[in-house]
């Protein structure tokens, strides 16, 4: 096959993925999924299951359990103790989850970018200028978990939760195909926006955004479900201390984490664009002189 045959088989793959992802009625098959995903009938599980391991590379060896009562049950899944530690340097911020790591770098003023040459804005985002303030010229990088990771993200440092918003909106995937046609495609779908503060007083968010196929967003330290049927923008004050590592709450199936922190972080040597990083994995470096 010449370049030129292959250039076009490629864009061609790419038209079926997203022709069959987004166009396509999101919103009602996420709920649809998130239905299906709670029946707990053994026949409906084991093929749920075999049929995500065709399409997928599920590895169960991790789980803490054997067996699941359901396939959100597999969704959702704890891991055996001791398989995510955090870093334990007090400098390091961790990765919050499994991820793919997407886009990152230096905040332009308040423009950052879902990959190069898509940019969008922070305000867009998070919809809080005062927030937007505080990450004015910072640092992002974007998390993306695929369907067969690890679902539950952690804190990423010792800090304090300040405040959670979550704001309504679409579904549409957020795999690269997506991202590369889908304007702002981030500030398009659900989102919670995780305002926390280190024990130094810097800033740090987290922003998980919902996808296609995502029922929901489980936060434990309020013990809430955020989904489609939560109407935003809602806000929900919070004084809640988490240590790193802390479990902070789950996806149910898999989706992206935008983390935001001041502009004096270092990104880690680890860091590497379409590198896979496991929660508790070093990912930025607070310098000595910030504390």
């Amino acid at each position: 096959m010449t370049i030129r045959g292959l250039i076009s088989t490629l864009s061609q793959q790419e038209d079926l993925n997203f022709l069959l992802t987004n166009r396509i009625p999101r919103a009602a098959l996420t709920r649809f999924v998130g239905w299906f995903s709670k029946i707990e009938h053994p026949l409906i599980r084991d093929l749920s299951i075999a049929c995500w391991r065709l399409f997928s590379d599920l590895d169960l060896s991790e789980a803490r359990k054997t067996s699941f009562t359901s396939l959100h049950d597999c969704f959702t899944r704890e891991l055996r103790p001791g398989l995510r530690p955090p870093d334990p340097d007090p400098s390091i911020v961790v990765s919050p989850s499994d991820a793919i790591i997407g886009a990152f770098g230096a905040i332009a003023d308040t423009e950052l970018f879902q990959i190069k040459g898509a940019p969008y804005s922070l305000l867009d985002l998070l919809g809080d200028p005062a927030l937007v303030a505080a990450h004015r010229n910072g640092r992002f990088i974007t998390l993306r978990l695929t369907s067969s990771m690890y679902h539950r993200f952690h804190a990423p440092h010792d800090c304090r939760i300040e405040q959670v918003t979550f704001i309504s909106g679409d579904t549409w995937n957020v795999n690269p195909i997506a991202l590369k046609r889908i304007e702002k495609l981030f500030c398009k779908n659900e989102r919670a926006v995780i305002r926390t503060r280190l024990q130094g007083g810097e800033p740090l968010t987290l922003v998980p955004v919902a996808a296609i196929l995502v029922a929901s967003i489980r936060l434990h330290f309020l013990d809430i479900v955020l989904n489609a049927a939560s109407r935003g923008p809602t806000v929900f004050p919070c004084d809640i201390g988490v240590r790193k590592g802390d479990e902070l709450g789950w996806f149910e199936h898999g989706s992206t984490i935008i983390v935001l922190a001041p502009d004096h972080f270092e990104f880690c040597d680890n860091v590497v664009e379409s590198a896979r990083i496991l929660a508790g994995q070093p990912l930025m470096r607070k310098p000595a002189a910030a504390d």
